[in-house]
């Protein structure tokens, strides 16, 4: 699909409230706090809606969360366990602001949870979402999604991206419930004119040039895959590294979790799938006791191979979206942005 509209500026609100009546809504807000955080809104009038800022999470909470139970089971007898699959609620969802990178990073949850073995759940969250995009004018201080190509502007995956034009979003169509939801509120959209589009692609171009942070990510996935990042490095990063896990948590593709069974009587408990991080000290750690992953550097070495290696030689590309989100979180300098500067400039520490 390639229809182009015009959708102003003062309409936005009641589109939103529109669209609200058969969805949740999940946007970008300001809170009290001055923080900017998706949340769901439960109403487009009382909230500040900022399309401004980056939000400080990401979607991942809304697709995965951090914490939720897959099975309850109970022991009748001796003889053995019954387990029952939890249904998660996964109610119509649309998810407004969307920048690339978080898009992208959408994309890349695809991959992992849909790819082969398919998530149940995860799937059928997917199945219920609509994502409205929003392309970035302006790059934030610390995103280098050109590094990564996961932005500043994105041209599939989205069911509608908008573009500020000023006074006015130009909003393009890819998928057909982004199409659906043009040929439902057809009051709230004008034809974009070859002007619109002009212009679009003058921000698109003013947005390449505008990023303060750059980042030799392509450089950094050689160097790893060809075992030429010096044992410095990361002896250097682990001994930053406070094992806090910020980066994992706020890393809109870090998918890693675990499953363990929290008891709730004598005869029983619930199954639940949690958020992990592999610089945590129990990520690799064995039941005897054993941890096959020296603490002392390889815990960060296995991070950065895996968002920047690995997962580039399993999927074609780094799973690392540029949001520098992780740069803002990390208190001990621990970031993406500091390895892949490291390894570029074959810093000797």
């Amino acid at each position: 699909m390639s229809d182009t509209y015009i959708l102003k500026k003062d309409h936005l609100t009641p589109f939103l409230r529109k669209l609200k009546k058969q969805n949740r809504l999940i946007a970008p807000v300001k809170n009290s706090h001055g923080d900017t955080i998706f949340s769901e809104l439960s109403s487009v009038d009382n909230v500040q809606i900022d399309l401004d800022n980056q939000p400080q999470n990401s979607l991942k909470q809304y697709f995965l969360p951090q914490q939720e139970v897959l099975f309850s089971y109970k022991a009748p007898s001796a003889t053995g366990y019954e387990f029952k699959p939890i249904k998660a609620s996964c109610p119509s969802t649309l998810y407004f602001g969307v920048r690339p990178c978080d898009l992208a990073a959408i994309l890349y949850m695809d991959v992992i949870f849909l790819k082969e073995s398919k998530d149940p759940t995860y799937q059928q969250r997917r199945r219920n979402s609509v994502l409205i995009g929003l392309n970035c004018n302006t790059p934030f201080t610390n995103c280098f999604c050109n590094a990564t190509r996961s932005g500043p502007f994105i041209d599939f995956g989205y069911d509608l991206q908008f573009t500020d034009l000023g006074d006015r979003f130009l909003v393009q169509v890819d998928r057909a419930a982004g199409q659906k939801i043009v040929d439902t509120l057809p009051q709230f959209f004008s034809p974009a004119s070859e002007d619109d589009v002009k212009k679009q692609y003058q921000l698109f171009l003013e947005a390449r040039g505008g990023f303060t942070t750059q980042v030799h990510v392509d450089l950094a996935t050689k160097k790893l895959s060809e075992g030429a990042v010096s044992s410095e490095v990361w002896l250097e990063l682990s001994s930053r590294c406070q094992d806090c896990g910020g980066c994992a948590y706020i890393c809109p593709t870090c998918t890693c979790f675990t499953i363990y069974d929290q008891p709730i009587s004598d005869n029983e408990g619930e199954r639940i799938r949690s958020w992990d991080a592999c610089t945590f000290s129990g990520f690799t750690l064995m039941a005897g006791g054993h941890n096959p992953i020296d603490r002392t550097c390889q815990a960060i070495e296995q991070r950065f191979r895996h968002k920047l290696q690995y997962d580039a030689q399993q999927h074609g590309r780094p799973s690392c979206v540029g949001c520098g989100r992780c740069v803002g979180i990390c208190f001990g300098g621990t970031d993406i942005v500091r390895f892949v500067n490291m390894v570029s400039c074959e810093e000797m520490i």
